[in-house]
């Protein structure tokens, strides 16, 4: 089984910096693609950045120049660097990754559970 565990959310002022960390663990034999995504009251889901096991990355147009997606292949852990936050990228951030399972083969998408930002004005 895989677990993503997040960390790093908290409340800031706008124009101030978070860095969210997201570990997996578990009985992984590769982990593809990773990604961020973001979820405010009311609102859908939205993929903020991802970024493959070669390290290419994209991002939101919302935060593109600001955020920066990186991964640690050898920790596998996936990071958001968020610069220049904004009341609206309050939400809840959630990990997503597709793993690879050692004991099957298989492929899965997990998710996290979730980190809170909340960016005050």
């Amino acid at each position: 089984q895989v677990q993503l565990v997040e960390s790093g959310g908290g409340l800031v002022q706008a124009g101030g910096s978070l860095r969210l960390s997201c570990a997996a663990s578990g009985t992984i034999l590769r982990i593809g693609d990773m990604a961020w995504y973001r979820q405010a009251p009311g609102k859908e889901r939205e993929l903020v950045a991802a970024i493959t096991n070669g390290g290419f990355a994209n991002y939101a147009d919302s935060v593109k120049g600001r955020f920066t997606i990186s991964r640690d292949n050898a920790k596998n852990t996936v990071y958001l660097q968020m610069n220049s936050l904004k009341p609206e990228d309050t939400a809840v951030y959630y990990c997503n990754a597709r793993v690879v399972v050692s004991t099957t083969f298989a492929e899965h998408n997990y998710w996290g559970q979730g980190t809170q930002v909340t960016i005050s004005s």
